[in-house]
């Protein structure tokens, strides 16, 4: 009986232990399950929080891809530019090069024309020299010599030639015509055109229908004094009028008539004497040549 008694009593104090174990047990396992939900709500927080992150630094990592390539774009454009204007530079180059050239052959060909013209100044000084050598410095004064491109211009004013409005040689011009011969004379072989001009006014004359013939008749004048009073050969003489359209001045004035009244006598060497009055023989040769 006794035995059948504690039993019961080692079955209740099983129970009672074993009921006890599994509340303790239940209370550990509750609590270390609410630290889970604490711990996987802090880390579903920490990966929302990562998440939103990642989504930042992704968009950043997007931006920087676009910046990059755009950066590229720009470098492209900047090389391809870069190419062009090195071979814009190059051409450029080329071009300064070129024009260079040019400017040197121009100043090249300006330093021969200014030689040029020192020279036909120093042939027209000895021109000039030569054929009024047989003048007096006071003889000069009334004769205007000029030496244009290898051609003597004397010119003689018409009122120390004619009379007015008159073709017929006047008395006082024995002296200048007679210094016109020498200078013809002093070169025998060249040509001689003697040229009259005139002013624009009308001529009034009735044996003279214009300005044509009285400059006409008065280089048909001076050609026959030089003729028949001064021995010039008149296989060389010609006599030529250019009327009123040879002006040298303004007609508009007293003084522009006057210098447009003139009459010029124009000799031309040949070029075996134009070269001959230099004291230089065209056929001869330079040492060297």
């Amino acid at each position: 009986m006794k035995i059948k008694f504690l039993l019961p009593v080692i079955l209740l104090v099983a129970v009672v232990a074993q009921s006890c174990v599994s509340n303790k047990k239940y209370a550990e396992l509750q609590s270390n399950y609410n630290k889970s939900l604490d711990t996987n709500s802090k880390l579903k927080q920490s990966w929302q929080v990562t998440q939103q992150e990642l989504s930042g630094s992704r968009a950043r990592v997007t931006s920087l891809e676009e910046q990059i390539a755009q950066a590229k774009s720009n470098a492209i454009a900047l090389q391809d530019a870069l190419n062009k204007c090195l071979a814009g530079n190059n051409q450029g180059n080329v071009n300064i090069a070129k024009l260079a050239d040019q400017i040197t052959a121009s100043s090249q060909y300006i330093r021969h024309l200014v030689d040029l013209k020192n020279k036909s100044d120093s042939l027209n000084l000895v021109l000039t020299n030569n054929l009024t050598r047989s003048l007096s410095p006071d003889e000069i004064k009334d004769v205007d010599i000029k030496v244009l491109k290898g051609v003597v211009y004397v010119s003689l004013s018409d009122n120390m030639l004619y009379k007015s409005g008159s073709y017929e040689i006047s008395d006082k011009a024995g002296t200048l015509l007679s210094k016109v011969a020498k200078i013809i004379n002093d070169y025998s072989t060249y040509d001689v055109l003697v040229e009259g001009n005139t002013d624009n006014v009308p001529i009034k004359q009735i044996n003279i229908r214009n300005n044509w013939d009285l400059s006409a008749l008065r280089a048909s004048s001076v050609v026959q004094a030089l003729q028949n009073t001064y021995s010039v050969d008149p296989k060389r003489l010609t006599a030529g009028g250019r009327g009123e359209y040879n002006p040298v001045a303004d007609n508009g004035t007293a003084g522009g008539k006057s210098l447009n009244r003139r009459t010029q006598v124009i000799i031309t060497p040949k070029l075996d004497q134009f070269m001959g009055l230099i004291g230089k023989d065209p056929a001869q040769k330079a040492p060297g040549q």
